[in-house]
């Protein structure tokens, strides 16, 4: 996914409602929320603070409401995007410009702007237990230098690594990652350190 500098940008390159994120952007910009972009789409803050978020997808565009669990939603639009997974997160889907309503729309914002002052917020867990996958605690087994290694990153990198072996669904696979991560974990390089500034 293409990051853009500019709101002006993201939304003319957007591949599907251009017509709808117009629109929802000129509801937004009518509040008193600060639009920047973030992640190379458009975002929409008070006090610094995330409050909605705007994209386009492959078959919907919308708004995201950074702390939408907190919203009551008495119209029931809102979705989980990823249900077990996401926790605060709630989006607000349109495939037609006529589907939009203007007022109800400023009603959510509003909501939302309110909940963001009062401080409504759900932080992400941060005290995850390590789980470590019997691939890698294999590996451990046969290594005590790779093990030690392995406990010298933070317990965050630790997850990233445990998680990334994890997610792989055939064995095989979990093997190969297993072998993929080896070498920089001795190295002492996180998983994601490429990304980190």
């Amino acid at each position: 996914m293409k990051a853009y500098k500019t709101v002006d940008a993201y939304i003319l390159n957007a591949q599907y409602g251009k017509e709808i994120l117009i629109v929802l952007r000129e509801i937004l910009c009518s509040t008193e929320l600060t639009e920047t972009v973030k992640w190379g789409a458009p975002v929409y803050t008070i006090n610094d603070k995330n409050v909605i978020g705007l994209g386009s997808f492959k078959s919907y565009s919308g708004l995201w409401f950074y702390q939408g669990v907190f919203l009551k939603d008495e119209a029931g639009v809102l979705v989980n995007a990823s249900e077990g997974i996401t926790k605060a997160l709630r989006q607000w889907r349109f495939t037609s410009v006529n589907e939009i309503d203007y007022q109800l729309i400023l009603e959510y914002v509003h909501e939302a702007i309110e909940n963001q002052k009062q401080g409504k917020e759900l932080k992400p867990e941060r005290d995850k237990k390590l789980v470590i996958p019997e691939e890698l605690q294999t590996a451990f087994d046969n290594d005590k230098n790779l093990e030690n290694a392995f406990l010298s990153f933070t317990p965050g990198c630790q997850r990233e690594f445990a998680g990334y072996v994890f997610e792989a669904k055939r064995a095989e696979t979990r093997e190969n990652r297993v072998q993929k991560i080896v070498p920089m974990i001795l190295e002492k390089r996180g998983l994601n350190d490429k990304y980190k500034k």
